[in-house]
């Protein structure tokens, strides 16, 4: 297989066509851009689709640029949206890229990725701005789908909102990339980079946009605000769990985004436990994935509980204990989603369901016992009343 071949697969498009085939001829180094807004402090198994891509650019001998967006990440990226982004503070945006590169690199090689902060260039005097925006125009910044939808929808979009693509597509230019890579969601982002290099006269990039990872619901896409993510620096039990509860017919998908190979044939459950050994063991390290799987095997199939588990020690506590308080600080939850799982009939205390209408227990029914949260999550009781 050719190195087009390797490169190109599983590519949504790879525009303008027959580009790509040009500049991989030349024989030369590519610089590979892919930008990320750290607007959330982690990253998940949709975004790991399009560093897969950068992976194999990388081993292909090419130059990946990581741009973290921590100045346009001020402003909000509007893809895919149908209403204003909120605007994160300086803080939690480089808290968030902080954690953004230290995930990224789990895929990545460090040492042949060149990071970049966006702020470096973008932070530019008032005049240079106004010579950037003035290279384009608000008609073909409204050419863009979404905003096309929010005007119909009578919806607000900001200025800043507006001018996100021109600030993207000057990252282009401030790095000379060759290449950009993006999700479906990205494709006028990815092509109105090509319009500001031409404006500044350097060599315009390809793109590569990369289909969208559906959630573990196999219908919408992955996102940690419809709870459908699979993040990779969850537990290995955790991830191992949730990717058994892909649908069947989502393999196809999966196997092809994130391996770059089809899925085996046989029985659908085999294949989601090969996926499952083979990411737990790519994020959390050889033989990760057989001990995720014989913790899965001892709650579903054997349905015991695992050897291991944290403790929550009452340390002599004799009056009520609140469980809610004890679901939020055991598993780094809110209490206010502890309180919704105990209503849900979500925990279990040795394996019968509470009564979610009892928030608080004596401690002399708990001592002992263990508290088992959804269907992953166990928690053993200690310690108690004191004698």
């Amino acid at each position: 297989m050719s190195d087009l071949e390797i490169l190109t697969r599983g590519a949504e498009e790879v525009l303008p066509q027959g580009e790509l085939e040009k500049q991989l001829a030349k024989g030369e180094p590519l610089r590979v851009k892919l930008g990320i807004d750290p607007s959330t402090p982690d990253i998940h198994l949709g975004h790991v689709v399009v560093l897969t891509k950068l992976a194999q650019f990388q081993a292909a001998g090419h130059t990946v640029v990581l741009i973290i967006g921590d100045y346009t990440a001020l402003v909000g990226d509007p893809s895919g949206r149908d209403t204003t982004r909120p605007v994160l503070s300086p803080e939690q945006i480089e808290a968030n890229a902080q954690t953004y590169q230290d995930q990224a690199f789990k895929v990545l090689e460090r040492e042949r990725t060149e990071v970049r902060h966006n702020g470096e260039w973008l932070d530019m005097p008032t005049q240079e701005l106004f010579s950037l925006l003035g290279k384009t125009t608000v008609a073909r910044l409204l050419e863009r789908e979404d905003f096309t939808q929010r005007m119909r929808a009578d919806q607000p979009i900001s200025t800043l909102e507006l001018i996100y693509p021109v600030l993207q597509g000057y990252d282009s230019v401030a790095v000379r990339a060759d290449v950009e890579l993006g999700g479906t969601d990205q494709k006028f982002n990815l092509l109105f980079g090509r319009d500001i290099q031409r404006a500044y006269g350097v060599p315009e990039q390809s793109i590569m946009t990369l289909p969208i990872l559906p959630g573990t619901d196999g219908r919408q896409k992955m996102s940690k605000s419809l709870g459908n993510y699979v993040g990779v620096t969850e537990p290995p039990e955790e991830i191992f769990g949730k990717l058994m509860s892909v649908p069947d017919e989502a393999m196809g998908t999966y196997y092809e985004l994130l391996l770059g190979e089809e899925a085996p044939s046989g029985h659908p459950a085999e294949a989601k436990r090969a996926l499952a050994r083979r990411l737990v063991d790519r994020f959390h390290g050889e033989g990760a994935g057989d001990q995720a799987e014989a913790h899965f095997n001892r709650l579903h199939v054997e349905h015991g509980v695992p050897d291991e588990m944290p403790e929550h020690d009452l340390a002599g506590e004799d009056g009520e204990v609140h469980l809610p308080s004890v679901i939020s600080s055991a598993f780094e939850i809110s209490t206010s989603e502890a309180r919704r799982l105990l209503t849900q009939g979500a925990v279990k205390l040795d394996g019968e369901t509470l009564d979610g209408a009892r928030l608080d227990l004596p401690a002399g029914e708990l001592a002992g016992k263990v508290l088992q949260v959804g269907k992953r999550r166990f928690l053993r009781i200690t310690g108690g009343p004191a004698s």
